[in-house]
């Protein structure tokens, strides 16, 4: 859709502000910052828009920062200057783009050349800091804007520019999928689906799916409990969201709560549980002795948030821990519960725990666990689509410093687990060293893992549109 105006209904704020807002977060990235962190810095009025023109750019970074260099050599007086050339050329090139017949990619913010230049001088005009180089942000973008078809083919002809992902990144991919690496690359461009996760406890998938019907909104069934969206709303659009009738969550994603073999009743940790999604999905699936464990106590409490709105546990229950609990001396192994068992408690109980997941020593009671999801930390390069600064912000020694730590977490959770049981390794990433290469060391060092079926590795896409996603699930003999 193309945006002939500033602002002018009234409420609505204008559009200098919002490319000031993104600008402002494009230069945290810069600085080696999280987008999502920056964003949060904006005026909430300035925020959802400010958002899509800061997604579109680091999703074009590559290509704009090559533009800006040959357009203008000289390094822009400060970050911020340079954070409006990058969005600048990225909106423009998009337009230009659109102009010519070519179709954008959904949710592409488009405005005609003549508004999207004049709102971006107006922006710079706001700053102090940018104030004075508002001519040249003027210029750069008017002389590309004239001079766009015989500059192409130069800025194209830089990976960088064609690829938008620093060359480290580009060659990793290409030596661990080289008939697939190109896809991958192009997919990292592209607007994720809205996914939803039906929360089963409340109401049934085709329930959900007549409500969304009668509210307009279209969607087709994925995975066990998945619905895709035929377009992305706002979640305050969507119904049931207070109600607890449903979860965004990707549907790779979703894929740990059927994957990992769960009765009720079993005694479960989720490691690296924050925000909570697939916590709440396993919740969902089963009653369970569940501990939810993370080392971010603010994030932590977002898998509170996230249980009392999905109506899965207790208020009480949902309050993280203050401080580990104190380790009891460890019980002898138990067998893992089966349908038989006994007795089967009424509701779940849920313990949040603040602690490193890698010094068990430290929170542990000593009672092992009948399951185990170990979602551990990643380079998070399987859902650079759906955070497109990830690719920007990422080291090439961060893959090797990510996979020791998985290293190191999973060698330490594995002792915890009862034998019979099992233990499914979860990453978000494409990167071997994150996934069948650690897969396949850890199972060296552990005889007593026994390899079960599971996805493996996924690549970004496929029929149900999901993020990178690595899975192996093991079982103790």
């Amino acid at each position: 859709m193309t945006h002939g105006s500033s602002s002018s209904r009234p409420g609505e704020v204008a559009l200098s502000q919002q490319l000031l807002a993104a600008a402002q977060a494009i230069q945290g990235v810069l600085a080696g910052r999280s987008l999502s962190d920056t964003l949060e810095q904006a005026p909430a009025v300035l925020r959802p828009g400010a958002q899509a023109l800061a997604f579109h750019a680091m999703r074009q970074l590559g290509f704009a920062q090559t533009a800006r260099t040959i357009l203008a050599p000289r390094r822009p007086p400060d970050r911020l200057t340079e954070a409006l050339l990058l969005l600048g050329l990225s909106l423009l090139e998009a337009s230009l783009r659109q102009a010519e017949g070519a179709a954008p990619a959904p949710g592409t913010p488009i405005y005609t050349a003549h508004t999207l230049v004049h709102q971006m001088v107006q922006a710079a005009q706001s700053h102090r800091k940018t104030r004075p180089a508002k001519a040249l942000v003027n210029a750069v973008l008017r002389r590309y804007g004239r001079e766009r078809a015989a500059l192409s083919g130069q800025i194209l002809s830089q990976p960088l520019a064609r690829w938008n992902h620093p060359d480290w990144w580009v060659a990793a991919l290409r030596q661990a999928w080289p008939q697939q690496w190109q896809a991958i690359l192009q997919a990292a461009d592209q607007p994720p689906p809205l996914t939803l996760r039906v929360n089963t406890r409340q109401l049934s998938r085709d329930d959900l799916l007549a409500r969304l019907r009668q509210a307009g909104i279209a969607a087709r069934p994925v995975a066990g409990a998945g619905l895709i969206l035929a377009r992305a709303c706002p979640v305050r659009d969507i119904p049931g969201f207070e109600q607890g009738w449903w979860s965004v969550q990707d549907a790779s994603a979703q894929r740990a709560g059927e994957l990992l073999p769960l009765q009720d009743g079993m005694r479960v940790l989720d490691a690296c549980a924050a925000p909570g999604g697939k916590t709440a999905h396993l919740l969902e699936r089963h009653t369970l002795s569940l501990t939810a464990l993370d080392s971010d106590a603010r994030r932590l409490a977002r898998v509170a948030d996230n249980l009392r709105r999905l109506r899965l546990t207790p208020a009480a229950d949902a309050a993280p821990s203050p401080q580990p609990r104190p380790p009891t001396p460890p019980r002898p192994p138990q067998p893992t519960p089966g349908a038989d068992s006994p007795s089967r408690p009424a509701g779940s109980a849920v313990r949040l725990c603040c602690a490193d997941a890698a010094d068990p020593a430290g929170w542990w009671d000593g009672q092992p666990f009948d399951a185990i999801l170990a979602d551990v930390p990643c380079t998070a390069s399987g859902v650079v689509r759906r955070h497109p600064d990830i690719r920007w912000l990422r080291r090439a020694d961060d893959v090797a410093r990510t996979a020791a730590l998985q290293a190191r977490i999973v060698d330490a959770l594995w002792p915890l687990l009862a034998p019979g049981g099992h233990l499914l390794y979860a990453t978000c990433s494409i990167f071997p060293q994150e996934g069948e290469q650690q897969i396949q060391a850890f199972l060296r060092r552990h005889p007593d893992a026994r390899r079960q079926d599971a996805p493996g590795q996924i690549l970004p896409g496929g029929p149900d549109q999901g993020d990178g996603f690595f899975y192996a699930l093991m079982r103790k003999s």
